[in-house]
């Protein structure tokens, strides 16, 4: 498979975005959890991937505007 730089850069972003959720203290949640927030992280973080400081700030920051599944994880 060849990949393309936007598909590279894509799974970079998508990447970034799972090792900052992981690595938050909020990271205790399950899987289905997690899986919720990526769609968050990417609609209202994705200015500061690779950044996992930055992105687990945003979130928080952000967190009032994020899925209710997802929001339990910043609570």
């Amino acid at each position: 498979m060849i990949m393309t730089r936007p598909l590279v850069k894509t799974l970079a972003a998508c990447a970034a975005i799972v090792m900052a959720y992981a690595s938050s203290v909020h990271a205790a949640g399950t899987p289905e959890q997690r899986r919720a927030c990526r769609k968050d992280a990417m609609k209202y973080c994705r200015e500061f991937v690779p950044d996992v400081k930055r992105i687990t700030a945003c979130m928080q920051k952000n967190v009032r505007k994020l899925s209710p599944l997802c929001q339990t994880q910043f609570r």
